[in-house]
């Protein structure tokens, strides 16, 4: 049996750094979105303000990275968001309200920006320039892979309760943090701040109105399967699998398309996936969420590797520079609209379509500010 390729090593590292973070400290989110609810932990309203919590700690995590990852060095850094995820969510099985899992729900948001936003670049500087490639997508598969993880491990842990939801989460963290620990790559971390990059306001535009016209998918998809149609929460766990498969999908066809067809065209056509998918959600008959699911899934996963091709198109040399103000902006989108959703949420009367009708405009506007004559590259690739 021959020995894994060198690369897969920091990648696999990677992988688990985002399966952790983000599949699992903040995607597993939406599965257990209803089952608090149901169990009276919190009103729907509320749930709704955890998710927006979540959006907003991973701006922070994601703003003060770099910076955190060049004083301690990458392995320390890593292994602090692995810590703080566990800690999140051992911390979450304590039933005491939004209140109690407010601040915790931050913590893994941070948590998650922080290993999002180190691993990916740790895993490019480790490996052979000709695997860079591949690296990045084993890295980020394991976002799509924490969805899909949370997906099957949940329902049955759910038949006893939410603590044992996220129990059994942070058990499969520890288990994550274990392998990567040691295999995390050690280097002083951070990326220095480089060229100047172009302005490109109308990719910024583009990446952070699909991050926040993504929310509802992100927030509250699987509770719309579970008390919007009535389906139950194994039918809403089982939904949000189908998300986690489309994201798999979507990132594995995006590092391609963007290679065919260039950056700029793959992010329109992943933003008119996104618009179908937001728009197949408002029709009221529960078959059609299946579809909405897988789409969502993967508009939501890959547009930001299609993103990050059009970047380096756009600003060459100055790409790492540019990237962080698309990350910033995306995610500060999310933050907001995040909130303004769970207020929205709860003046409806908690309505899934007004929700969704919200996520619809917002992608259209994405797809608008991309259709719309394009920036002017400052640098060549």
């Amino acid at each position: 049996m021959s020995a894994p390729a060198p690369y897969l090593i920091p990648a696999l590292s990677g992988a688990a750094a985002t399966c952790a973070g983000i599949g699992l400290a903040r995607f597993a989110f939406v599965p257990l979105f209803p089952a608090l609810v149901n169990a009276g932990w919190v009103s729907g309203a509320e749930a709704g303000l955890l998710g927006a919590a979540a959006l907003a700690g991973y701006l922070v995590g994601a703003m003060g990275a770099q910076s955190f990852g060049r004083r301690i060095g990458t392995r320390p850094a890593l292994g602090f968001g692995m810590a703080a995820v566990l800690v999140s969510l051992l911390a979450s099985a304590l039933p005491g309200g939004w209140v109690w899992l407010m601040p915790w729900r931050l913590l893994a948001g941070l948590a998650g920006g922080v290993l999002m936003s180190l691993a990916g670049p740790a895993v490019q500087r480790a490996v052979p320039p000709e695997r860079r490639g591949a690296a990045s997508g084993v890295v980020v598969g394991g976002v799509a892979g924490g969805i899909a993880l949370g997906s099957l491990v949940l329902p049955p842990l759910l038949l006893i309760g939410p603590s044992a939801g996220w129990l059994g989460l942070a058990a499969l963290t520890a288990l994550l943090w274990a392998f990567a620990q040691p295999r995390f790559p050690a280097d002083p971390g951070g990326q220095v701040p480089g060229a100047a990059p172009p302005a490109m306001p109308k990719l910024l535009l583009a990446y952070a109105f699909s991050g926040a016209g993504m929310v509802p998918h992100m927030v509250y998809l699987a509770d719309l399967a579970a008390r919007g149609f009535g389906l139950g929460i194994a039918a809403g766990s089982g939904i949000w699998l189908l998300f986690g498969l489309g994201g798999l999908t979507g990132t594995l066809l995006g590092g391609r398309a963007a290679d065919r067809m260039g950056g700029a065209k793959a992010a329109r056509f992943w933003l008119c996936v996104q618009v179908a998918a937001l728009a197949l959600v408002l029709i009221p008959w529960w078959p059609a969420l299946i579809l909405a699911a897988l789409t969502g899934g993967f508009a939501a996963v890959g547009i930001s590797a299609v993103t990050l091709a059009w970047a380096r198109e756009a600003a060459g040399p100055a790409t790492g520079a540019l990237w962080v103000r698309a990350t910033i902006a995306y995610a500060v989108a999310q933050a907001v609209a995040a909130f303004a959703m769970a207020a929205l949420f709860g003046l409806t009367g908690e309505s899934h379509a007004a929700i969704f009708l919200a996520g619809l405009v917002l992608s259209a506007i994405a797809l608008a500010a991309a259709l719309a004559p394009q920036d002017r590259a400052l640098t060549t690739p």
